[in-house]
């Protein structure tokens, strides 16, 4: 298997100077400056990314609403009716309480025996027998998901769960598939295919008839729209100037946060499950636009040898962005992308999944756990703040805006001390605040609740670092490829985030001490990594390997990447 990165031979790299090399892969960068870094052009482009980002955020998590748990109880037949609700005075004596709530899965046995008693009366039960629910439940609210609809209660509440275990062995198998596409045959075809065919799974998901329908679909969801963040994310990045890299990264991870928050509200205002899909999935259809409306990545054209559209494409910026564009620093452009393509080490210049193992196995090695970890935090976190007290609806979409404070904290700190410093202090952060929750919550759980909040705020400020100083940390022809790769081996830790609810059976802060083990360990081994702030971002394999050590920092916006 070969990804489809257009590279120099390793080998080669030496008899080319630092300075030269420097000198071709700033021009493309150069023609950036000139035709304006954040014109028109590249803000309409940005606007048009921002629906895959708005969709990923919608798909990856809707499965806490359509597949959530709902409050219910025993059905008592000796005392419950049509107009009876979820909370009955009758419960005092049918019922047992559990966790200061009435049991889901058991009430007070029946006394059979006794004659001339009222059935619903508190001599006809034993409280000191408890048996299962034989005759239904009774529900609170109006809330329908597939619990309350497929009938998923006590002994098979487990399925609710696999569902998210499911979602994100979805995106494990689709994100290195979508990331490879994406590299071969162009960021543009991955968020149009990727984008129509996850409309039409959610939207066939919303009308599925039984289970295990449901279950499949939310894995082919998963796996045909898994890669629409990272693909967003690398064509906004790649789209505009070195100045403006940094407030690219962060309007996409701002957004992400906002469709978050709004998925909370959307939730509780569309309370059944299959109206809550549609809703979501229908505006994906919306990506069969980008066919004619969203340009191809210059940086991706380039890699491909496609220098006459790379030519087009810069061209129309400068137009739609009123710059002037001199022809000869493009055809300057081209001669140094041809002269890089005569050096490559394979048809068509694509490294060998091997190649890349030999130059940068260690750090995507690295990189890979720490994305696992940050998965499972950040994920957990959502997953149960569900659980906190008060209304899970408005719980979940204060956890997304959390991460608006988050990112924006992120993106300050690491032009302040760096990628390494901040995302290690932010996990460390994260950790430190995870164990105070434990600590407080018996006694202060005001404090501990808004501790709750603080800890997402860090771990989402850890992930956005995370996105950033991965893109920033390997050349720009495998760059989809190794980010899906990282990204994908991180929902190994998603799969296990939907079970850590189930750790609260157990010990009620068994999450947050796993969670800040994992953490510590992850805070430690980040400063591992080379420093990318203000350095040129890297086109080979041997410039990615040698960051830190001889790659030129940016001096201005003219010799920047």
């Amino acid at each position: 298997m070969q990804l489809a990165l257009k590279v120099e031979k390793p080998e080669t790299i030496t008899n080319v100077s630092v300075e030269e090399k420097a000198t071709e892969e700033n021009q493309l960068d150069a023609i950036i400056v000139e035709i304006g870094q954040f014109g028109r052009f590249q803000i309409t482009n940005y606007l048009l990314l921002c629906l895959p980002i708005i969709c990923r955020a919608f798909y990856s998590i809707s499965y806490v609403f359509t597949a959530g748990e709902v409050s219910y109880r025993c059905n008592i037949t000796q005392c419950d009716g049509l107009d009876t609700g979820y909370d009955e005075p009758f419960l005092n004596f049918t019922t047992p309480l559990r966790h200061g709530a009435w049991d889901q899965c058991e009430h007070f046995a029946v006394i059979s025996d006794l004659e001339g008693t009222t059935p619903c009366n508190a001599s006809s039960f034993n409280v000191s027998h408890q048996v299962p629910c034989d005759a239904g439940f009774k529900m609170l609210g109006d809330e329908q998901t597939i619990a309350s609809e497929f009938g998923i209660f006590c002994a098979d509440q487990w399925k609710l769960s696999m569902v998210g275990t499911v979602n994100n062995i979805g995106q494990f198998v689709g994100m290195p598939l979508g990331g490879y596409m994406a590299d071969r045959y162009g960021r543009k075809f991955m968020l149009v295919v990727s984008g129509a065919l996850s409309a039409f799974a959610g939207l066939a998901r919303s009308n599925a008839p039984e289970y295990y329908s449901f279950l499949s679909l939310e894995f082919v969801d998963m796996v045909v729209g898994s890669t629409l963040y990272q693909t967003a994310f690398l064509m906004a990045v790649e789209l505009v100037g070195p100045k403006h890299r940094v407030v690219a990264a962060t309007g996409i991870s701002l957004t992400f946060g906002l469709a978050d928050a709004l998925l909370g509200y959307l939730a509780n205002y569309l309370r059944n499950w299959r109206f809550l899909l549609r809703a979501l999935y229908v505006p994906a259809l919306l990506h069969l636009t980008f066919i004619c409306l969203l340009p191809e990545s210059v940086r991706w054209l380039l890699s491909q040898e496609k220098e006459l559209d790379a030519k087009a494409a810069l061209r129309r910026a400068a137009r739609v962005n009123r710059r002037a564009l001199d022809e000869e620093k493009l055809n300057a452009l081209v001669r140094s992308n041809r002269r890089l393509v005569a050096q490559s080490s394979a048809s068509r210049g694509h490294y060998s999944v091997r190649q890349i193992y030999q130059a940068l196995g260690g750090r995507t090695a690295l990189c890979c756990f720490v994305w696992l970890t940050n998965s499972l935090i950040d994920l957990g976190l959502s997953l149960n703040s569900t659980h906190l007290r008060g209304n899970k609806f408005d719980n979940f979409s204060m956890t997304g805006l959390m991460q608006l404070p988050g990112i924006l904290m992120a993106t300050t700190l690491m032009n302040w001390v760096g990628r390494r410093w901040a995302l290690s202090s932010f996990q460390f952060s994260c950790v430190t605040i995870l164990l105070a929750v434990a600590a407080t919550d018996e006694d202060y759980p005001l404090t501990s609740s808004i501790l709750f909040f603080l800890a997402k705020l860090t771990s989402s400020a850890s992930i956005m670092i995370l996105y950033f100083f991965t893109s920033e940390m390997f050349p720009t022809s495998c760059r989809n490829s190794v980010l899906s790769l990282c990204t994908s081996i991180s929902f190994l830790g998603a799969m296990l985030a939907p079970q850590t609810i189930l750790l609260i059976d157990y010990f009620e802060y068994a999450p947050h001490l796993l969670f800040a083990t994992l953490g510590f360990t992850c805070s430690g081994l980040s400063l591992l990594f080379p420093e990318t702030n203000n350095k040129v971002l890297p086109t080979t394999l041997a410039e990615a390997r040698a960051l830190g050590k001889c790659i030129p920092k940016e001096k201005d916006s003219k010799s920047s990447v």
